[in-house]
């Protein structure tokens, strides 16, 4: 089994699933068997936390496509995983209450989803609604049970801090990697002190840490990220390649992959970050539930570190809005 942590008072897998490339994002969607499989191999190998969004669907024209496919395939264990989902919310919806329009996005994604609750409800973005406001909400939400944590997504302190004195977070979901670390300056720290969990997305910079990105790569044309990832410009992708060598370099000595080394670097440096790197490829996604068991010497640990610091990222991406 893989090891676990804590985010607040939730105990999940060391490295959670990210789910949106079965629905978006990554270009052509695989059939929904394919990925309901995927995310059942996934549970049956260790991983208890599986990520997911209302919005994520093809093109992002629609809603839902993703929590249904996540709900089916996780429906018969559903006591035994831990399921994040997302909304967004706009000043328009709130002229009844900013709980009701809450509530009412959680029933929906509860009846795709095929459950009686959330175990992490996250505000996608936080848009135009006081930020206050969603947090007095989530905390009816759960004093009702029906969800147990919630969270934010791509915030900084400022903001974190505002919903923290009105509801406790269990939370943060921002963009972090090893050429996205803009999130150590003051918001793991922040995070860390108030027992609030962190949870990265594109822990693996869109495919870049993996090392199989190269300069003539070429990314799928409808409804792929990838093509405006600023990381992976040609020439961003030059410039990053010293990150890529030394990935390569560890990975060889450690019988792993660049990719998991990416992971296991983080997962070495925070007790309260959990990765969820998303894949819909049943190998990669089983791939990055194994850096849970590459361990750093903390020799090996610092030498990143300080290559990191000393080296030059091109393609900065930033969690700010």
């Amino acid at each position: 089994m893989m090891k676990t942590r804590n985010l607040g008072s939730l105990t999940v897998s060391e490295v959670g699933m990210g789910c949106m490339a079965f629905s978006h994002g990554y270009g052509k969607i695989p059939p929904e068997e394919y990925s309901v499989q995927a995310i059942q191999n996934a549970y049956r190998h260790g991983c208890t936390f599986f990520d997911t969004a209302e919005i994520y669907s093809p093109g992002l024209t629609g809603i839902g496509h993703n929590e249904r496919i996540v709900g089916k395939a996780l429906k018969e264990v559903r006591e035994k995983v831990v399921l994040g989902t997302k909304l967004f919310l706009d000043r328009s919806e709130v002229r009844g209450g900013v709980y009701l329009a809450i509530r009412q996005h959680l029933e929906d994604s509860m009846a795709r989803l095929q459950t009686d609750w959330v175990d992490l409800y996250y505000l996608h973005r936080t848009g135009n609604v006081p930020v206050e406001e969603v947090a007095e909400a989530m905390g009816r939400l759960i004093d009702e049970g029906l969800i147990r944590g919630w969270g934010l997504s791509q915030v900084d302190v400022e903001v974190i801090d505002r919903a923290q004195q009105v509801t406790p977070l269990t939370a943060i979901q921002n963009i972090y990697s090893m050429v996205e670390r803009d999130m150590e300056t003051r918001v793991i720290p922040y995070c860390l002190e108030h027992h609030i969990g962190v949870v990265p997305f594109s822990p693996i910079a869109s495919g870049l840490l993996s090392g199989r990105i190269t300069p003539d790569t070429q990314f799928e044309k409808n409804d792929d990220v990838r093509n405006w990832v600023p990381q992976l410009s040609r020439r961003n992708i030059i410039g990053n390649q010293p990150i890529i060598d030394l990935l390569k370099e560890y990975a060889e000595k450690k019988n792993a992959t660049p990719a998991q080394i990416s992971l296991a670097w983080m997962l070495h440096k925070y007790p309260h970050v959990v990765p969820i790197p998303g894949s819909k490829n049943r190998e990669r996604i089983i791939e990055n539930l194994d850096a849970s068991q590459v361990a750093l010497t903390e020799e090996e640990f610092r030498a990143l570190e300080d290559f990191l610091d000393r080296c030059k990222v091109y393609g900065h991406r930033g969690f700010a809005r």
